[in-house]
């Protein structure tokens, strides 16, 4: 068994969006490994740190916890997933300058998904760099977790595909 620390954000339904209204449920129905937040109207977000034997199944019988509680319940994002150099550098222990200067002095550091005044990557991407490279160990529940989060939220907007204009844009290539 690994422990995983993971956020889940989640719209609550049309009708139901007063987060407060979830908190006994959710601690009630497997959820009471997660902190809730509940700061902004009609979301509710989850900070689990949730034991299991893979990252997958952590994630899955959180979301599957939630959505069995809260019926209705859209899930918006799953962290850590889309990061900067300084969650990076958080997440291993390093100085953000540290991690700046590995992403500058190699050439093939992965590109990002965004790169304007704040660059983000997938975690994902940026720690199996780091491990093939061997500039540094990277935890192994951390980077299963980092796939399993990046699947998640590109399964969520792969929903929003429009599959003619894919096909068109494909051909461009």
């Amino acid at each position: 068994m690994s422990e995983f620390s993971f956020t889940l954000i989640f719209t609550l339904p049309e009708g139901q969006q007063d987060p407060a209204v979830w908190l006994e449920a959710l601690g009630a129905n497997g959820c009471d490994d997660a902190l809730i937040g509940i700061g902004v109207t009609g979301r509710i977000a989850l900070d689990f740190i949730r034991e299991a034997p893979t990252a997958t199944a952590a994630v899955v019988s959180a979301i599957e916890d939630v959505k069995r509680t809260v019926r209705g319940a859209a899930l918006v994002e799953v962290t850590p997933d889309l990061v900067g150099l300084t969650d990076v550098a958080e997440l291993l222990g390093y100085s953000r300058q540290y991690m700046r200067k590995v992403m500058v002095n190699r050439a093939a550091f992965p590109a990002p998904v965004h790169d304007g005044k704040t660059a983000l990557w997938h975690l994902e991407s940026v720690l199996r760099w780091l491990r093939e490279n061997k500039v540094t160990q990277v935890p192994l529940p951390l980077l299963e977790l980092s796939a399993v989060t990046r699947q998640c939220n590109l399964q969520r907007e792969l929903a929003a595909l429009d599959v003619a204009l894919q096909n068109q844009l494909g051909k461009l290539h």
